[in-house]
């Protein structure tokens, strides 16, 4: 059973930085594609960033330069270093795993964890 748990969101004004984790769990091969997505309330999840097999990435137009994603096979941890934070950045932040290709498709990720709140106030 594969898991996978995220941390480190939280509430911060506008201009701020916090670093998500995902810690994942059970049978999986970390060097699959790994990805983040967000979910604003009435708004459809969308791609945030992405990381592949061989440590390429991929972003969204709205975080490039401002967001920052890494992973360390070692310890199955995948993270989200997010600066400059604006109040459209506020949503529900969600990890996925289990990718063959490095994209920003929900369709493409076979696991999903349940996701952390992100708060950015003006």
């Amino acid at each position: 059973q594969v898991q996978l748990v995220e941390s480190g969101g939280g509430s911060v004004q506008a201009g701020g930085s916090l670093r998500l984790s995902c810690a994942v769990s059970g049978h999986t091969d970390s060097s699959y594609g790994m990805a983040w997505f967000r979910q604003a309330p009435g708004k459809e999840r969308e791609g945030v960033a992405a990381i592949g097999t061989i440590i390429s990435t991929t972003y969204a137009d709205a975080v490039k330069g401002r967001f920052t994603i890494s992973k360390n096979n070692a310890k199955n941890t995948l993270y989200l270093q997010m600066d400059s934070l604006e109040p459209e950045d506020t949503a529900m932040y969600y990890c996925a795993a289990g990718s063959f290709f490095l994209d920003l498709l929900p369709r493409s990720y076979k696991y999903w964890g349940q996701g952390t709140q992100v708060t950015v106030s003006s």
